[in-house]
């Protein structure tokens, strides 16, 4: 058989992805604040585009300018009134008064307590908020107070940065010792030192040493025993298995049952109190407002510059004949970049409001009720709505947050799964979390709710799940079981 070359032509179709495309891709998934740092960096790589210079403000009408001036005219019937303290009646100003330094003090911040400063010459919010102390800055400045040579104090302070945000050791004093080129002795003696510090508990290794440290204060009479159930029967304790313990430790049940309030008032987390990260705080890209029967929808869009294309290259982009056609064509990609790029902003802008619309449509209930009567959506059901793609429903509703009469949610949060129920209508899985939530919240707390009694009290509201499905979504919500809710006391 002949091995030959030979030239065809095949006619086929296939979908090419434009990089014009790909940049109305990647801005239909940015979440607000990039988008505005990405329109923030084309100002500044793009001298086509520009930011939209503001609305002047309307001109006043001569009628009511003229009303106006009439109103501002000093009331002359009055100058003939003597001024107190004026031995000529006359109300003088006094020579070579420097009146715009004055107001300008007047009207500075701090004044005797006047401030007349605009909102726009304010300090960002950022700049006023108290910054809160970590737990490393509190056990520094405790260390600095502490009798300890400065070699030792720079060995704590090596010591409390491997200290993490829960307060616990993150490292054995071997491995210390070895990373600092110290002995195990030191690092043990400065350890020691800072287990002394508030909040007690803190650079423990594990739980039991932790809960150790705070009997040395909290245990009062019931010390020995607190230390001995720590030690050795830590797992019974939190099975809540007091006749067991009761009969392991030879003690009556109601002793047991005061040590284990004791025990459940330490603070098995340390650090929890100086909270780790700042709270970053949600700007929602949607506003839903009630008018009347219906809601509005209005996208935020404050703070978020209105591109232009600048007249000045446009112009001479047109007045370009005979010039330079390296700078022409430089002029010519950046105009067509720069009015895609504002193209792209105007779809982004209009497939999220066609999202969000839709998504209010179908969740009319929600706004009026809240999460009980929340319906179950996927995606599909919105992009056959407005005839997209469910990736761009997807892409639409990452990192968005939507602003509501029942608060602020994020957009996927609205699409979830359906639960069927005995009535033939499904509920959404957020609509049966909240059920199970009320249901453990108004429980008694003595005789708490099995998965088992939960799925017969959520059949009574024609809800039908499976014992595994509630334990599951119990686990979900962070509950713990009913075996581990009870309480005796």
């Amino acid at each position: 058989m002949a091995i030959e070359l030979k030239q065809s032509l095949r006619l086929s179709q296939q979908l090419v992805i434009t990089p014009q495309l790909q940049q109305a891709i990647k801005l239909l998934q940015l979440s607000r604040l990039e988008l505005v740092d990405l329109i923030q960096t084309e100002l500044t790589e793009n001298p086509i585009l520009e930011e939209a210079a503001q609305i002047e403000d309307e001109e006043v009408p001569k009628e009511m300018a003229a009303e106006i001036e009439a109103e501002a005219a000093p009331d002359k019937s009055h100058e003939a009134q003597p001024e107190v303290g004026n031995a000529d009646g006359e109300l003088k100003e006094p020579k070579d008064f420097d009146w715009e330094n004055y107001i300008g003090t007047y009207n500075a911040p701090g004044a005797e307590g006047r401030s007349f400063v605009s909102a726009d010459e304010m300090p960002t919010y950022e700049n006023v908020v108290t910054k809160s102390q970590t737990l490393q800055d509190h056990l520094e400045w405790q260390l600095r107070l502490s009798a300890m040579s400065q070699e030792e104090e720079e060995l704590g302070r090596l010591i409390i940065g491997e200290i993490d945000d829960n307060g616990y050791l993150t490292l054995a004093p071997e491995d210390i010792a070895q990373k600092y080129e110290k002995t195990v002795d030191e690092i043990s003696d400065v350890i020691e030192l800072i287990q002394s510090f508030d909040p007690l508990g803190v650079c423990a290794r594990d739980l039991t040493e932790c809960l150790l440290i705070q009997n040395k204060h909290f245990g009062g009479e019931h010390k020995d025993l607190i230390k001995q159930i720590i030690l050795e029967h830590l797992s019974l304790l939190e099975r809540r298995d007091y006749l067991t313990l009761s009969k392991k430790l030879k003690v009556p049940v109601k002793r047991i049952m005061t040590v284990a309030r004791i025990i459940s008032e330490m603070e098995p987390k340390p650090g929890r109190p100086f909270g780790g990260e700042q709270t970053q705080y949600v700007t929602p890209d949607v506003y839903v407002y009630k008018m009347g029967d219906d809601y509005a929808i209005v996208l935020n869009e404050e703070g978020l510059p209105r591109l232009q294309v600048s007249n000045f290259y446009r112009n001479m982009l047109a007045k370009a004949n005979g010039h330079d056609d390296k700078a022409k064509g430089y002029v010519q990609d950046k105009l067509k970049s720069a009015l895609w790029l504002i193209k792209s902003i105007h779809q982004r802008q209009r497939t999220l409001y066609r999202v969000a619309k839709c998504i209010v449509a179908f969740q009319k209930d929600f706004l009026e009720k809240g999460i009980s009567v929340l319906k179950p959506m996927i995606l599909r059901d919105v992009a056959e709505e407005i005839g997209v793609h469910e990736s761009t429903v997807s892409r639409a509703t990452t990192s968005k947050y939507i602003h509501t009469p029942q608060g602020i949610f994020e957009l996927k949060f609205f699409f979830n799964s359906g639960v069927s129920g005995s009535t033939g209508n499904d509920v959404a899985s957020e609509s049966v979390k909240e059920k199970i939530r009320n249901l453990i919240s108004s429980e008694n707390a003595k005789k708490p709710y099995s998965d088992k009694e939960i799925v017969d009290l959520l059949k009574e509201s024609h809800i039908d799940i499976a014992r595994r499905t509630v334990a599951k979504y119990r686990e979900m919500m962070g509950v713990l079981p009913s075996s581990k809710r009870k309480r005796f006391y």
